[in-house]
């Protein structure tokens, strides 16, 4: 009876330990940054409905952080941009090459005063409506730019996602391959990670996973 009694808080201490591991590894693999964990869920949904995997367009996700910026950390219908700055202002400020531009054949927009993590940020802030699905799940489509920003620790924050429908590496081709440099948030399939006024959040979630597998830790050894 005593011996079960000790070995008993101790595989319940290893276990919450392994649990907490476990979560800083899923938390470190989005590599620093959303935007490209954003993408990879829209096609886990996509092909989960048998539908093409959509490449992922560093030049449309350039563009959707753009798009995000003209809000000026407001979330505000009145200041959505007119879609001709889609293609003629925001694919020149990322430097898309102007012959490659193709027509945006989806767009999905949200702003929240909180942050939100990406399998969050997909299912309850950018899909919330049918209309949402509906452009989701749009067979068009062949391409995606996905981009995020954040204006302060305190928010608003905002996500958006656009859709083309061109030929997958040769539609929204960034001159030199590389997207002229952003001052703010993310954007997909750059390689880059967050800019650090976004990844403020992000970090301060990784940090409190370390405190607890440290805390869980020490917690064992004492048993």
């Amino acid at each position: 009876m005593f011996s079960s009694m000790v070995f008993h808080p101790l595989a319940m201490c290893i276990s919450l330990l392994v649990s907490s591991l476990h979560m800083v590894a899923a938390h470190t693999h989005v590599h620093g940054n959303p935007a490209d964990e954003l993408v990879d869920l829209i096609n886990k949904n996509r092909t989960a409905h048998k539908l093409p995997v959509l490449y992922d367009n560093p030049g449309l996700g350039c563009m959707a952080l753009q798009y995000i910026q003209t809000y000026n950390g407001t979330c505000d219908e009145k200041k959505s941009p007119p879609e001709v700055d889609i293609t003629e202002v925001f694919a020149p400020d990322c430097g898309v090459e102007l012959p490659t531009v193709q027509t945006i054949s989806g767009r999905l927009l949200a702003c929240r005063s909180h942050y939100a993590k990406p399998p969050e940020a997909f299912s309850q802030v950018l899909i919330e409506s049918k209309k949402s699905l509906s452009v989701l799940y749009d067979g068009n489509h062949t391409e995606v730019g996905v981009g995020l920003s954040g204006t302060n620790r305190n928010g608003p924050y905002f996500w958006c996602v656009l859709f083309g429908s061109g030929q997958p590496n040769s539609t929204f081709e960034l001159e030199g391959g590389q997207a002229l440099k952003q001052s703010q948030g993310c954007f997909s399939g750059s390689g880059v990670p967050c800019s650090a006024a976004l990844m403020s959040k992000v970090l301060w979630s990784f940090t409190g996973l370390m405190v607890l597998v440290a805390v869980t830790g020490s917690f064992c050894l004492f048993l």
